[in-house]
């Protein structure tokens, strides 16, 4: 049959040896060999070295080991996702995000979650620190922008959006900027960053901002945004309800940045339990 032997090579190529190999399949040494020498046979290529001491791929034999690593992994990922059907998802699940954006959206969802599968126990830290999930040991991690860290999984849950805004009182007072180059003559509310992020003749632009204030909390360039001590820029979260009262008023609009990503990240891994993409999968519903 056109599978036989391919299990046999696998646990052969990840473990070096035909006695580990036949150890963790529960079968005889004498029967792994049997299977890997029917293959090659078939094959009509050599899979192994073979030594007193070592068994080690030959080159054709990692090139067939990447690709049958890769179906077997297919056909346990399949095995799981009908046996996932028929189970409940349990379990821990240690996450983190942003504080504002996870206070504000992550955490009410998750809320709902942990009430519709209750066997799931979530663990969640809020941080802007860009934890590394791998040595802290967590499981998820939501993180806005860019992405930097390639040797993680990713998936897009939404978009935020950034806005320049200002009080009635401030723009009365001081005037309403219609171009980038006009705001040097306002008084900026800073976050961490020194740049603001625009789009000019559709392309990205960052500019340099100066102001007396400068503060490390959305929530309080916020209040200071609505006590009219200048113009910020900030996500949506923190500004929507605002400018939709008309508390804010919404400022060069046409230079506006496009919209920046919300993502979920994890550690690259093809056994990825159920709870957790369930979790990813709802977050993404809830959120695009």
């Amino acid at each position: 049959m056109q599978w036989e032997g391919i299990s046999e090579f696998v646990y052969v190529a990840e473990n070096e040896s035909f006695t580990l190999a036949s150890k963790k399949m529960a079968i005889s040494t004498a029967q792994v060999s049997r299977q890997i020498s029917a293959l090659e046979k078939r094959l009509n290529i050599k899979l192994f070295y073979r030594t007193t001491r070592k068994v080690t791929l030959t080159e054709e034999g990692r090139i067939f080991y990447q690709h049958c690593r890769s179906v077997l992994d297919g056909l346990e990922a399949a095995e799981r996702a009908i046996t996932n059907l028929q189970s409940k998802p349990q379990g821990k699940i240690k996450l983190t995000a942003p504080v504002t954006y996870g206070e504000q959206q992550i955490l009410p969802l998750v809320n709902n979650f942990v009430k519709q599968y209750s066997d799931v126990e979530v663990s969640a830290y809020l941080s802007n620190r860009q934890i590394d999930l791998t040595e802290d040991g967590y499981d998820l991690a939501i993180r806005l922008g860019k992405l930097s860290d390639s040797s993680m999984m990713a998936k897009k849950l939404g978009t935020r959006t950034n806005y320049l805004c200002a009080s009635p009182d401030y723009l009365d007072k001081h005037g309403i900027p219609h171009s980038i180059s006009e705001l040097n003559k306002h008084s900026c509310l800073l976050g961490t960053l020194d740049y603001w992020h625009f789009s000019e003749f559709k392309k990205e632009k960052s500019i340099r901002i100066n102001g007396r204030l400068r503060y490390n909390s959305g929530l309080s360039l916020t209040d200071a945004a609505l006590k009219g001590l200048g113009i910020v820029q900030l996500p949506d979260y923190y500004v929507q309800s605002y400018l939709e009262s008309g508390e804010l008023i919404s400022l060069l609009d046409n230079f506006r940045a496009a919209d920046d990503g919300i993502w979920a990240i994890y550690p690259q891994n093809r056994h990825l339990s159920p709870r957790i993409r369930l979790l990813v999968d709802y977050l993404a519903e809830q959120l695009l």
